[in-house]
């Protein structure tokens, strides 16, 4: 199924527009000379771990924990080394997108090369 021309302009400009909105609306709402409330300055603080856990939770959520190795499973040992490896990382470095992107080259490498 393929869109129309309209379709596609209406789509590209909701999406412009929702960008544009995300980007430019707390500027708007939240000037440097007003004070920004606590709530807002608590969701900044607690989405980004949240976020990140449920990355964890979707990631590992398939992994096959119970297929011994001789039958072709990996019993979550890339998962589990790339999760490892990510924490390690963001302990180390303190840099979320560093830690993310060690932790899917490690699984990467692993899943592609040893398993």
């Amino acid at each position: 199924m393929q869109m129309t021309a309209s379709e596609m302009g209406i789509t590209i400009g909701a999406v412009v527009l929702g960008t544009v909105l995300t980007r430019f609306l707390p500027y708007v709402l939240f000037p440097e000379q007003k004070h920004v409330p606590d709530f807002v300055r608590y969701l900044g603080n607690v989405l980004g771990p949240a976020v990140f856990g449920l990355l964890v939770i979707y990631c590992l959520r398939q992994t096959d924990w119970i297929t011994p190795l001789p039958a072709g499973g990996t019993r979550g040992i890339p998962e589990l080394a790339a999760v490892a490896v990510t924490a390690v990382v963001f302990v180390w470095k303190r840099q979320m997108i560093f830690s993310m992107a060690a932790g899917t080259a490690v699984y990467m490498v692993l899943v592609q090369v040893v398993f």
